[in-house]
Formats: C-alpha cells, sequence, structure tokens
C-alpha cells in the first residue's frame, strides 16, 4: 500500500489493546461466546485520540482508496465507516474460525484490511486468512504482510477465516456502510449495541487554499 504512516501506526496501535475482547461479533444482533470463535484481542480508534494521529492518517489514506472507488462498487453509496478495530492474535495458536463479516445486512458493503506485521513467515508463523469467495471452487490464500491492504465485499460473498497463528499478529480493520442497507437495517434492527455500530463520516480531500 506504501502508507506514508508506517512506522508509527504499529506503535500507536499496541498500547490500544485491551486485555480481553469484549465486543459482539455482529452488529444489531444478540451477543455471542466469542471466546470459541475467536483468538483475537481488539481495540476500536476513531483517529483523534492522543496518540493515535498515525491511525487517524491510516484511515484517511483508506478513505481516498474507497472514495476513488466510487461507482466501480457495484451501486453500492458509501455514506460512512466504522471505527478503526485494532486487532491482536497474541501468537498462542488461535485463529477465527470461518464467518461473514455481514450476514444480516447491517449495512456493512466493504471490508479493509490493513496488516503490520513486519518479517512475517508464513510457513512459521502461520496466521493466513483464506477468503471462500461464493460458489466457486477456489481459495483465496492472503498472507498478513506488513503495509498489505486487503479489500473485499463483507456480505455472504466472502466468507473467511483465520488461521492459527504461532507469532503476535496484527492487523486494523474498518468496514464501509451503504447508505441504503445501512437506513434499512436502522429500521430493522436495534444498531447501537458494540463499536460496530458507530458510524464516521469518511473523510474528505481538503480544499486548495
Amino acid at each position: 500500500m506504501d502508507s506514508p504512516c508506517q512506522p508509527q501506526t504499529l506503535s500507536q496501535a499496541l498500547p490500544q489493546l485491551p486485555n480481553s475482547v469484549s465486543e459482539p461479533l455482529e452488529l444489531g444482533r444478540s451477543r455471542m461466546g466469542v471466546e470459541s470463535i475467536r483468538g483475537d484481542q481488539i481495540a476500536w480508534v476513531e483517529g483523534h485520540e492522543p496518540g493515535c494521529r498515525s491511525i487517524g492518517a491510516l484511515m484517511a489514506h483508506v478513505d481516498t482508496v474507497i472514495r476513488h472507488c466510487a461507482g466501480r462498487l457495484g451501486g453500492y453509496v458509501i455514506n460512512g465507516r466504522t471505527k478503526a478495530m485494532v486487532a491482536c492474535y497474541p501468537g498462542n495458536g488461535l485463529g477465527y474460525v470461518r464467518h461473514v463479516d455481514n450476514p444480516h445486512g447491517d449495512g456493512r458493503c466493504i471490508t479493509c484490511i490493513y496488516y503490520l506485521n513486519q518479517n512475517w513467515d508464513i510457513k512459521v508463523h502461520g496466521g493466513l486468512l483464506q477468503i471462500f469467495p461464493e460458489g466457486r471452487p477456489v481459495v483465496a490464500n492472503i498472507e498478513p504482510l506488513f503495509d498489505r491492504l486487503l479489500i473485499f465485499w463483507s456480505d455472504r460473498r466472502n466468507p473467511h477465516e483465520v488461521k492459527p497463528a504461532y507469532a503476535t499478529r496484527y492487523a486494523i480493520t474498518v468496514w464501509y456502510f451503504d447508505a441504503k442497507e445501512r437506513a434499512a437495517a436502522k429500521d430493522k434492527y436495534q444498531l447501537a449495541s458494540g463499536q460496530k455500530g458507530v458510524q464516521v463520516p469518511v473523510s474528505q480531500p481538503a480544499t486548495p487554499t
């Protein structure tokens, strides 16, 4: 990706991580027992918090990428996104079982994952992300390499899983909302619980002076 904030992003992400996972897996649905499903620790960051300027700059960079994709997103109209979810797999052989980010139409249409793992060796460290495109007899194997940005549809078209990681594995994930689906979801579900329900605006390019 060649992000302008590579060196600082990981150092700013580390202090944000809690000691345990406390957020629900699904937006607008009941809480689930996360311990048996996912092994990462997570924290939610908007990018304006003290000590998080590089994470905010990274999110602005990703916003620019998505904004430049306007008209090529299958009819979706992006009207906001989640906060950044900083995630860490502690390297004890845990992963994240096969799942769909948005199985119930909560408004999230695009998943963006940015990896922060320097000198990652998939044969030694594991932690492979596998995507199983719906209706296709193929598997996409994604190594969580430093400065790699991965973008895919958030709905049932892309079930995916994280294989067991045997070294500390870091990633920052953000989900972008489709305006129409998001409005329908707000009418159908209670979306206030959990940080995935918090919508923040997509950053806009600076106006020349």
